[in-house]
């Protein structure tokens, strides 16, 4: 009993009517509800993030001065680097969709450590804020804050790293209360073999922040040591070494490139076969692949380094492990090329960016391969084409994965539907002008263009201008599918739209407060198959 209602009746109400008002939400234990405040707070911060992305390309309208200072765009690339990286990207899509589908994906009431669940979700506030008045600062370092400069600058590097330490403890414990959730919340028949694959990948993504966060953690409480007391660990003045910064920083940040990859990879896991109405083809494939694909990214870090100054040896060893990291992605993609093979496709909004994400995706993985090999790294490191193939992996693959799930779980999160006509308009939008503004960037990098430049040569004016313009085009796009999404069409929405037999989608929309009366009991796999409409037929 609770109170005096048992929690069947309590569960008649969906987890948006249990309670109102600012308490009831900012103190829930509710994983749904802790799910959709992440959402809104990532989501405030990706806008403030893009805002400061469309400054720093209308600065690069002309050479010189356009609208700011050399220092004002120094902090700008800063604020839009860092913000986008440690609190929209890396938290985004497992701290969101995580929270909100996990137990309702492996039939379990909530996450098995509810307030554990809300003090990250506090904490991660409580690291923003931090981090938001490091940048107020201002900031001008990058988002890597690499030594020498981060030690010298007169920069509020202090505040912004400790901001990015709290930050980490959140990320943690996120990842360590799913994989205890999934190991033991699991409904009764659901076997690992019959996880979802959005499941796979967040267990994957989890191991990665558990294993890899206290590596930047402990990097930049040595930073701060080496600003404040003057230990001497980077600072080469005192004897440091500002490679080994290097090392420590992107020991982790590599792995959290797929921190912000891998749950993207397992929403299009998730929708591919709904919208194709067939089985996911190589169920088995994808989810190991999403474990070795975790695995390499902890021996690829020295790829970035490779002008660094490190040995001919460990640089080919670097080179060859990155190659290795292509080939469980490629088994991914080809999984969901095949998937879609003689499958019904029905083009909804949330497969439009699905799609769209293997195409670019796709794009960014090959162009990686151009910057694992060394002597094309040695012309390439430090161009915009590193920019590009970095914007391709991170905004083609991750937010454009974010995307898909938003508009394909929308229903279930909020009980409505979408207009979908002007949510493809500006899925329309949003991809011509991703590829506007990012393609010819490759071509500035090919042809030698430095990255973090305030200012360029006048033979990059036109490829710079192509980019700027393709930021009012994705622009467009994202205000109208703000608007789509702020508007709902009238009248309740199915409780299962996209006719799915995924567990999610097997309960109400929006679901109760306590997800199921009863724990189910799986007695078959229950992973995105397409409808048994079609199958029957």
């Amino acid at each position: 009993m609770i109170g005096e209602k048992s929690m069947s009746e309590v569960n008649e109400k969906n987890y948006l009517e249990n309670g109102e008002g600012f308490k009831s939400w900012f103190f829930t234990v509710d994983h749904k509800r802790i799910g959709v405040m992440y959402l809104w707070a990532i989501a405030v911060f990706f806008i403030i993030a893009a805002i400061a992305s469309f400054l720093v390309r209308f600065e690069h309208l002309t050479p010189g001065q356009t609208i700011v200072s050399a220092d004002t765009y120094n902090v700008l690339f800063t604020l839009h680097g860092s913000m986008m990286v440690f609190l929209f990207i890396v938290p985004g899509v497992a701290a969101s969709f995580g929270n909100f589908l996990i137990p309702l994906m492996i039939g379990a009431k909530d996450v098995i450590f509810p307030k554990l669940n809300l003090y990250s979700f506090w904490i991660y506030l409580a690291g923003a804020a931090i981090f938001m008045i490091a940048l107020a600062g201002p900031a001008d370092t990058g988002w890597t804050f690499y030594t020498p400069y981060s030690i010298e600058t007169g920069a509020n590097v202090i505040l912004i790293t400790l901001g990015i330490f709290v930050l980490g403890f959140s990320s943690i414990l996120t990842g360590i209360n799913f994989i205890v959730t999934m190991h033991k919340l699991r409904a009764p028949g659901m076997t690992w073999d019959r996880l979802p694959l959005f499941c796979w990948a967040a267990y994957a993504t989890s191991l990665l922040q558990v294993l890899a966060t206290p590596v930047v953690g402990i990097t930049l409480l040595l930073l701060i040591g080496e600003r404040y007391f003057g230990l001497g660990f980077f600072d080469p003045a005192r004897g440091g070494d500002p490679v080994m910064f290097q090392h420590f920083f992107w020991f982790y940040s590599h792995p959290a490139v797929y921190i912000m990859i891998l749950p993207a990879m397992g929403i299009i896991s998730e929708i591919m076969p709904v919208f194709s109405r067939k089985p996911i083809f190589g169920y088995k494939a994808i989810a190991y692949a999403s474990l070795a694909i975790a695995l390499i990214s902890f021996l690829v870090w020295g790829h970035h380094m490779f002008v660094s100054g490190q040995s001919k040896l460990v640089n080919i060893i670097f080179s060859v492990i990155t190659y290795a990291v292509a080939v469980p992605t490629a088994i991914k993609v080809f999984n969901w090329l095949w998937t879609m093979h003689k499958g019904s496709i029905e083009l909804s909004t949330a497969m439009l960016y699905s799609l769209a994400f293997i195409f670019l995706f796709t794009i960014g993985g090959l162009t990686g391969l151009f910057l694992g090999a060394l002597a094309a790294d040695v012309h390439l490191h430090d161009t915009y084409f590193v920019v590009a193939h970095m914007h391709y992996v991170m905004i083609g693959g991750t937010v454009f994965g974010f995307f898909a799930a938003l508009h394909f779980w929308y229903p279930k999160m909020w009980g409505r539907m979408f207009d979908e006509f002007k949510a493809k308009i500006a899925f329309v939008l949003i991809f011509i002008g991703f590829n506007v503004v990012f393609f010819p960037q490759f071509i500035m990098g090919t042809l030698g263009m430095p990255r973090r430049y305030f200012n360029y040569a006048p033979e990059f004016q036109s490829l710079h201008q192509i980019s700027t313009y393709g930021t009012w085009i994705i622009g467009a796009g994202f205000i109208l599918m703000l608007w789509v999404l702020m508007r709902p069409l009238p009248g309740k929405a199915p409780g299962n739209p996209y006719r799915s037999v995924s567990l999610e989608w097997s309960m109400d929309s929006p679901p109760g407060t306590f997800n199921f009366d009863e724990i189910p009991t799986i007695t078959e796999p229950v992973y995105n198959y397409g409808t048994k409409v079609e199958e029957e037929s």
